[in-house]
């Protein structure tokens, strides 16, 4: 679902602007002016999940930064709609009636107090507004489940997709998960139906996969960076040389070790970190400079220290 297009805004598009696209729509589609009309409300569904995201700036950084797949992978329902009024906003733009007072849009769908001409909007996708009295108790969702997903920094540069193994009442399912470019350790990703089953005949909770980033034999993460440690002898510390470092993506470079470097100098090789999200730039590898210093030395290097104490380096 591209939020952007569905409001006929421009990415660049200020607050009012979406606010301003929002209104128009929500005029045209409101349920209000299409009694019974199933394709506006599938209509004013969509336009009331795009501006509940581009109308908060946290949401909507994180839209324009993993993009549409991305963002619903670390976004659910609920997060979506968590403390999104629908009925405030409404309000704000000249509506009337229809949602009670304290009327919000979470991942159940519209709450209110007592029944609404408006209960049912929501249905389709299973998430019903309050019936008041007028109706039976509704199926219960299943339960969420919540698995441990291990990913190597490989995987994380590139993006990959693994298969997983779920076993439910005795049988074995397997499911594909695309793991997204730029993917940081302790996010989840959220499959929806994949979770427990319900009792009563409702639709099954979500599986959230929380993803574990495997420690690097070589590179450090910090961020989009990726930290590479070099170590080098005293006298090229003090004299210079040249390095070849390779990346993780198998890339060669030589970078050149200035003379009189310092111990934990960081030496930057700009665009070869890792992506930030799907669509992301990359970070840059720094190399991290650690001067070995002997622990012993032979008599021939000991004269020549002293010698270089003598003159006072």
């Amino acid at each position: 679902m591209e939020y952007y297009q569905i409001l006929g805004v421009a990415k660049t598009a200020t607050a009012d602007e979406i606010k301003k696209a929002y209104r128009k729509l929500a005029l045209k589609y409101h349920p209000d002016k299409n009694p019974g009309d199933k394709k506006a409300e599938e209509k004013f569904k969509e336009i009331s999940e795009a501006y509940a995201v581009l109308s908060d700036p946290e949401k909507r950084q994180q839209y324009d930064t993993f993009g549409s797949t991305g963002f619903r992978q670390r976004y659910s329902q609920e997060d979506i709609f968590r403390n999104f009024d629908l009925n405030d906003i409404l309000r704000q733009f000249g509506f009337g009636g229809g949602f009670r007072s304290g009327t919000t849009f979470n991942a159940s769908g519209f709450r209110s107090g007592g029944s609404s001409p408006f209960d049912n909007i929501f249905s389709q996708a299973g998430m019903r507004g309050g019936c008041g009295g007028g109706c039976g108790p509704q199926p219960v969702k299943g339960g969420d489940l919540t698995y441990e997903m291990s990913v190597t920094l490989e995987e994380v540069l590139h993006g990959t997709e693994k298969t997983i193994s779920l076993r439910q009442n005795g049988q074995t399912q397997n499911v594909s998960v695309k793991i997204p470019k730029g993917i940081e350790d302790g996010k989840r990703l959220r499959l929806s139906g994949k979770g427990a089953p319900s009792s009563s005949g409702g639709p099954a909770g979500d599986l959230y996969l929380r993803v574990q980033v495997e420690p690097h034999p070589v590179f450090q993460r910090v961020e989009d960076d990726l930290v590479v440690e070099h170590r080098i002898p005293f006298s090229e510390a003090c004299l210079g040389t040249t390095l070849e470092v390779t990346t993780l993506d198998g890339k060669k470079f030589n970078v050149k070790v200035p003379p009189g470097v310092q111990q934990e100098a960081k030496l930057r090789i700009k665009g070869h970190g890792l992506p930030a999200g799907p669509i992301g730039h990359r970070g840059d590898l720094l190399v991290r400079i650690a001067v070995r210093i002997p622990r012993t030395l032979t008599p021939e290097q000991e004269e020549a220290v002293k010698a270089l104490a003598a003159v006072a380096l």
